[in-house]
Formats: C-alpha cells, sequence, structure tokens
C-alpha cells in the first residue's frame, strides 16, 4: 500500500509507517499547497496529515483510494469529515498524549502574562535594568485567584488540577458536569456569565466546532473583569480577535496569553505584534519531546490499524468501519 505523511513528524512514527508500507513524505519545511497535496494523494491508500492541512472536500475527491486519513492532532477541524464518511474514509486522531502538554503550556502562559516574564526577558537584554526596584513590573499572582475554565474536557481537567498547586479557586462552563472533579477540588459548574465576570484568569480548552466559533467576543470580553486575564490554548477562531485586539489596546482587561491564531497556518494576527499586555506562543501546546513523539506513535498506529483492517484506538467516525 501507498501512503502520503504531508511534513516530517518524530521519526518514531514514521519508520513504524515505512516498515509495512511504500510511505512518501513532504521533506519541505512548510506545508503542501492545496494543488500539491490533491496530486499527491492520488493513488494513496492512506493520508497522515497535520491539522494545518485543509483535507476538504476536493482532497478527499482526489484521493480515490484513500481508506484512512490519520490526523497528527485531537482536533479535526482541519477535516471535512462528513466528506470522508461519505467516501467511506476513515478519520482518526491522536487525543490522551499531548494532555500534560498542553496543560503545561496553559500555565506558563498565565505567569508569562501575568508576571510579566517576556517583557522582563526584553528588558534585562536591552540594558535597562539597573538594579532592583520596588516597583519594577509588579504583576499579579495566582494565589487563591479564580480560574474559569471552559471546557471541561482532559486537557481543562488538567488545567484543574495543576491550579491546585496554586491554591487557586476553579470554576468551570461545560455542558457535561465533572462531578468527580468537584469532588475532588471543590470545582463548581457555573453558566458562561458567571465564570467570565468572577474568573481572574479564563483559560479555553474547547474544540472548534460551529457552536464555539468566536463564542468568545466582544460582549463577552467586557463581561470579564478589569484585571483579568484571557488564556487562548485551544484554537485561534474560538475568540473573536479583533474584539480581543480592541479590548487589549484598551486595556478592558489585564492582558492575554495566547498560543493559536484565527489565521494559522499563516502566522499569528499581526495586530497582536504591538501590544504590550499580550503574550503570544507559536503553538506549542503539544510542543514536547513526549507528546510529540507520542502523537507521532498514535498516528501511525491509527493509520496502520486501519490499513490492515482493524479499529483504531482513536476513531472519529466509527460508523465508516461499522458499514465495511
Amino acid at each position: 500500500m501507498n501512503v502520503l505523511i504531508t511534513r516530517k513528524i518524530p521519526s518514531i512514527g514514521i519508520k513504524k509507517v515505512e516498515k509495512r508500507y511504500d510511505v512518501e513524505i513532504n521533506q519541505r519545511a512548510r506545508n503542501l499547497r492545496k494543488d500539491e497535496l490533491i496530486e499527491k494523494v492520488k493513488e494513496k491508500d492512506g493520508l497522515l496529515c497535520l491539522l494545518t492541512d485543509t483535507i476538504d472536500q476536493e482532497v478527499i475527491d482526489a484521493g480515490e483510494d484513500l481508506k484512512v486519513i490519520s490526523n497528527f492532532a485531537v482536533g479535526y477541524d482541519n477535516i471535512d469529515v462528513d466528506a470522508a464518511t461519505r467516501a467511506g474514509i476513515a478519520v482518526t486522531n491522536t487525543p490522551g498524549v499531548l494532555t500534560e502538554a498542553t496543560a503545561e503550556i496553559t500555565f506558563a502562559l498565565i505567569l508569562a502574562v501575568a508576571r510579566n516574564i517576556v517583557e522582563g526577558d526584553r528588558f534585562v537584554r536591552e540594558d535597562r535594568f539597573d538594579g532592583w526596584d520596588p516597583t519594577l513590573m509588579l504583576g499579579h499572582e495566582l494565589h487563591g485567584k479564580t480560574l474559569g475554565i471552559i471546557g471541561m474536557g482532559n486537557i481543562g481537567c488538567k488545567v484543574a488540577e495543576i491550579s491546585q498547586g496554586f491554591d487557586m479557586n476553579v470554576l468551570y462552563f461545560d455542558k457535561i458536569p465533572k462531578k468527580e472533579l468537584e469532588e475532588k477540588i471543590g470545582a463548581k459548574s457555573v453558566n458562561l456569565d458567571t465564570l467570565l465576570s468572577e474568573s481572574d484568569f479564563v483559560s479555553l480548552h474547547v474544540p472548534l466546532i460551529p457552536e464555539t466559533e468566536k463564542m468568545i467576543g466582544k460582549e463577552e470580553l467586557e463581561k470579564m473583569k478589569d484585571n483579568a486575564y484571557l488564556i487562548n490554548a485551544a484554537r485561534g477562531e474560538v475568540v473573536d480577535e479583533k474584539a480581543l485586539v480592541k479590548i487589549l489596546k484598551e486595556e478592558k482587561i489585564a492582558g492575554a496569553g495566547i498560543d493559536v491564531y484565527a489565521n494559522e497556518p499563516h502566522g499569528a494576527n499581526p495586530d497582536y505584534y504591538e501590544l504590550d499586555n499580550v503574550v503570544l506562543a507559536p503553538h506549542l501546546g503539544s510542543a514536547t519531546h513526549r507528546a510529540r513523539g507520542g502523537m507521532s506513535m498514535k498516528a501511525a498506529e491509527n493509520l496502520i490499524d486501519v490499513l490492515e483492517g482493524k479499529e483504531p484506538e482513536h476513531m472519529v467516525n466509527p460508523e465508516v468501519l461499522a458499514s465495511r
């Protein structure tokens, strides 16, 4: 069988696939253009792609022999799952292995923006530090503050658990109550308005689906405290970036820590660049050796399982295999 891997990933997954199939790997240090992707997916039985690859109806139609699309990500909003299902193509993803890494980057962003770490680094490098100053770059502590988590899936729950190291109070907004977490750390389920108005830190951990696109817009941002911070390590499109830039410019909230952007894979919103109250990261949520290696292995295993007629561990559209 023939497999296309759209970008170099950690070698552990590549080696696993190469032991079984003929593999074509995009060696360029960029994503394949759509025309390139359409051409390369022809006569391929399997596709291992990234969240930055748009796998739409046109790409799926070109892959007439495709049996599986293995996404190197938890989210799969980059794939037209309905089109894949109609074509009888299994779609898989890689949850679980990046939970801890993404939860940790959330707190890295919280600490960086609340304690002026990036600004302080720049201040020292520019040789402006001339001694300890009792009023220099005063920030906000996490200890005893309220953390509001929007989306209490695996990552959201891990963020809540880590917050206990800072003795934070946890509010959360999710369709599914997390009774075990409520009993374990005292987390409280509230509506969105309450979470926004009472939290010192608002952290987003929802998937990108029609219901969550721009769920945090002008109206929601204006409900936050003027000394609160917004953290987004979910998907850029969950936030109305134009509204957030305006709120940050007007200093109606204290700041933001952002790891994801609506314009991906074409970079971040340049309107953020001149703002001092925002910390920007280049989508580092899962960027650890353990997490990315685990994603590589899981994506490879999912692809192989489908091609060998087995049910993969993480299946987005299980009805496809049920109909075979």
